[in-house]
């Protein structure tokens, strides 16, 4: 018979609010902001007095560590699931101030009219019927005697009895007597087993990630600065989105005469959007930096004191990790790095947000920046490979299977190999000639506009200097920064007509970028309708598209945009030719672009 790793009790919510003011039970604020809406506090309450089940909460018990002097510590009990409907409580009973979705404090005020014994959201005309007690938490106040509010309301509201008021306000204070189911997980269960059973509880199957739970247990930690730390990770990710949140922060008088609101205070100002990091991107990058791991499992253990030698816990290594995780943040959160690796970015061509595709690539090469400074590599060797990690990583889909498994064993690598040593073999075996020459034109055979090998391909020609077609002086750069449209280079309308299907005159290897006014111009013409016009425009004829007037010019641009000169002789029955032409072409490209960084 299995051993049972959890308990199930079921205190009485009382009893709850008072474990969690007495610190037995931790609300690690994982979930923060307060996301719930009035109404829905409201129904919370309905159920409650209606004597409904309002579900489990699920908490999970830190592992006993073991001091410096010895002795055993006993750990918090961590609310991994239940958080909203506690704070919902806690505002709508105890009057408590909530935090909301844009980081605004406030209050919760439920009403309730003894009389029908009816909940309702607090608004003006409730304010002013007396029938209503426009805030529950009065009921609740320690401070209120009942008696009092009894007899007030009897004043104000002709025809109604004291006794029936004073039934309905015990039955009103008596919810919080109700009971509400607890699942206490065991402290030694793996991340992965408490993710099951929160899935299997979680009736929304909301899913938590890794790196909620090491936030939750940076939250609780109070000995080693964790809430502290906590909120510096969470306000950097809100303050990069949106640089106006600056000013809460700065309203947190305790945050803000910490060394973390000095660290990050430099985003008031930056509008950059080029990479927005969420705090599971935040915490990857400063753990697998810092740590030279890969597995966010690893964070939460490592946070929890984990002796991974003895299976032990020790608070001497939850400190140490704590530490480490802290100066990783900080790093992180460094205005010289952080704009320096954006520059990286930028300079590889990739200028606009809509050209990053993938999060976890951009994490690693964050990773990568400041493993390869801390080993005193020069600013133009960290450029080089930073640059060149990336594209490779967007290229080959590196860390979109399996991210976590491919960022431990890189950064092992990048320690064990030597950085240069194992970068190096990389780009050699991964980008091989037969991957530009076979490889990457069959990957290109694709109909998604946003299809990583696209992307690449734009900051190629960014990086380039390429102009758009046709253009004599508008640059893909101003196209992709300013305003342009992805031309299909055998028009779409066109290949309809001639029973071709979305997948196929969709492919990438059918578009390119041009200004709207040449797109609309061209409509949906042949190819060797309008390129024998624009050939005829280079050699005196009427201009009707852009402004090139030479035909030099003219096969410049169809080279720079991958375009092969007999275009100009297709017409439908050649689509599927001119598309294998071209991936070559873009595949070529993107090699001369690739060793270019």
């Amino acid at each position: 018979m299995p051993t049972q790793r959890y308990s199930v009790t079921q205190p009485a919510i009382e009893t709850l609010f008072s474990w969690i003011k007495m610190g037995e039970i931790a609300i690690p604020e994982i979930q923060r902001p307060f996301v719930w809406d009035s109404t829905k506090v409201r129904n919370l309450l309905d159920s409650l007095m209606q004597g409904y089940p309002i579900g489990y909460l699920i908490a999970w018990k830190n592992p006993d560590v073991r001091l410096k002097d010895g002795t055993s510590s006993s750990g918090k009990r961590i609310l991994i699931d239940g958080q909203q409907r506690v704070t919902a409580l806690m505002a709508a009973i105890l009057g408590r101030e909530v935090i909301d979705k844009d980081y605004r404090t406030g209050r919760i005020r439920i009403a309730y009219h003894p009389m029908t014994r009816k909940f309702e959201v607090y608004n003006i005309a409730i304010e002013k019927d007396p029938t209503w007690i426009p805030d529950i938490a009065v009921v609740f106040d320690p401070e209120t005697k009942l008696l009092d509010l009894i007899n007030e309301y009897h004043a104000k509201n002709d025809g109604t009895n004291k006794d029936e008021i004073f039934r309905s306000l015990e039955a009103l204070k008596g919810i919080t007597s109700n009971q509400i189911g607890l699942i206490e997980l065991a402290p030694d269960l793996d991340i992965e087993t408490v993710t099951e059973i929160f899935m299997r509880v979680n009736s929304e199957g909301v899913p938590l990630s890794q790196a909620d739970f090491a936030m939750s247990k940076i939250a609780v930690n109070e000995a080693y600065g964790g809430p502290l730390l906590r909120k510096a990770i969470d306000y950097f990710c809100h303050m990069v989105t949106m640089p106006d949140f600056f000013k809460a922060v700065k309203n947190d008088k305790e945050f803000a005469s910490s060394e973390y609101f000095s660290q990050m205070a430099w985003l008031r100002n930056d509008t950059s959007d080029i990479y927005d990091p969420s705090y599971n991107d935040m915490l990857r990058v400063a753990f697998t930096y810092e740590f030279k791991r890969g597995r966010m499992q690893h964070l939460v253990a490592l946070l929890s004191g984990r002796n991974f030698e003895t299976r032990q816990y020790e608070e001497v290594i939850a400190e140490d990790s704590f530490a480490r995780l802290k100066d990783a943040v900080m790093k992180y959160m460094n205005e010289s790095n952080f704009k320096r690796f954006m520059m990286i970015i930028r300079s590889a061509g990739f200028i606009n947000v809509s050209m990053i595709g993938s999060q976890n690539a951009m994490n690693f090469a964050y990773a990568l920046y400041l493993t390869l400074k801390d080993q005193g590599l020069s600013p133009g060797e960290i450029e080089r490979y930073v640059r060149r990690w990336y594209v490779l990583s967007v290229l080959t889909g590196r860390y979109s299977a399996s991210p976590e498994s491919q960022f431990d064993w890189d950064i092992k690598q990048l320690d064990l190999q030597g950085s240069q040593e194992y970068l190096d073999s990389i780009i050699d075996s991964v980008l091989s000639p037969s991957y530009w020459d076979s490889v990457l034109p069959q990957e290109m055979n694709t109909s998604v506009v946003s299809s990583p090998f696209f992307s690449v391909y734009k900051a190629a020609q960014v990086k380039l200097g390429d102009r758009g077609l046709f253009s004599n002086d508008i640059t893909v750069r101003d196209l992709v920064e300013i305003k342009s449209d992805v031309h299909h280079i055998f028009p779409r309308d066109y290949l309809k007509r001639h029973g071709y299907q979305r997948g196929q005159y969709n492919q990438i290897a059918n578009y390119v970028l041009t200004q709207s006014e040449i797109n609309i111009a061209i409509g949906n013409k042949e190819p060797r309708t309008y390129f024998s016009q624009m050939r005829d425009q280079c050699r005196g004829g009427p201009k009707v598209y852009g402004n090139i007037v030479d035909e030099e010019r003219l096969n410049e641009n169809l080279r720079m945009n991958s375009i092969p000169l007999c275009v100009e002789t297709m017409d439908a029955c050649n689509y599927n030719e001119f598309l294998a032409m071209r991936r070559k072409l873009m595949a070529e490209k993107i090699k001369e672009y690739y060793y270019s960084l």
